[in-house]
């Protein structure tokens, strides 16, 4: 092998190669991380937060928003920003040759957790502090996307009676129950949910004409429809069962 010119030349020309690509990238490794050299001018916002505090996204940029164009750490940042409330997702992008952009999504409110968090569009919960008159939710943990499925599928029934779902729960044994705008409750317990409260929309015409009283003391408050072939019918003075036709 050592006598073998070319092989030792191939080899001194690869070692060569190599160590000129290190001190390169050493160099380079070096440049970049200057903290004079490719400052970061600035942050921009793609769109002005609705819901978000400006003050904390910039009381947050101010802190994470460190090195220069290259070395800023994306990742901790977008972190950083995803524990604010009301933030659910951000993506940030380097825009050369010194600033970042920042992409903000929002949560979009749509019920109260179990009194104590809120409820996204998309089931997921968070926690904010919101004024909103907003319908409540009930579960146990990891229910709130199957709540969220049926609140939108009872909601569309409920829709051709100008009736809305005042609140949802979900039991521990998987029971559900209704509260109605109007102050009505709605048994629809663990099976056939659809079905049962499509029964009580076609019998709601008749629960108003028969039933329900003008005077709030006879008013309907109470609806059990776990019933095969019929529905319960509890007034505030008086408990009266009635079969649905059919």
């Amino acid at each position: 092998m050592w006598d073998n010119a070319p092989l030792l030349r191939a080899i001194a020309n690869m070692l060569t190669a190599f160590s000129v690509l290190a001190l390169l990238y050493g160099a380079i490794h070096y440049t970049v991380h200057l903290p004079w050299l490719f400052p970061l001018h600035g942050v921009r916002l793609d769109a002005a937060p609705e819901r978000v505090a400006v003050e904390e996204v910039l009381q947050v940029l101010r802190g994470e928003a460190a090195g220069n164009f290259f070395t800023v750490d994306i990742d901790r940042l977008r972190q950083s920003l995803e524990k604010l409330p009301w933030v659910r997702n951000v993506s940030i992008r380097r825009e050369f040759p010194g600033s970042l952009a920042v992409q903000l999504e929002e949560h979009q409110a749509l019920a109260r957790w179990n009194d104590n968090a809120l409820v996204n569009l998309q089931g997921e919960v968070f926690s904010a502090g919101s004024k909103q008159v907003l319908p409540g939710f009930i579960g146990q943990a990891g229910d709130s996307m199957e709540v969220t499925q049926n609140y939108a599928q009872f909601s569309r029934q409920l829709a051709v009676l100008n009736l809305r779902v005042a609140q949802l729960a979900l039991s521990p044994r998987h029971a559900w129950q209704v509260r109605l705008n109007n102050g009505m409750v709605l048994e629809l317990g663990r099976e056939d949910m659809q079905q049962r409260l499509a029964r009580f929309v076609l019998a709601y015409p008749y629960i108003a004409s028969r039933v329900q009283k003008a005077d709030e003391k006879n008013a309907v408050k109470y609806v059990d429809l776990r019933y095969r072939n019929g529905f319960a019918v509890r007034q505030m003075a008086e408990d009266r069962k009635l079969r649905s036709e059919g």
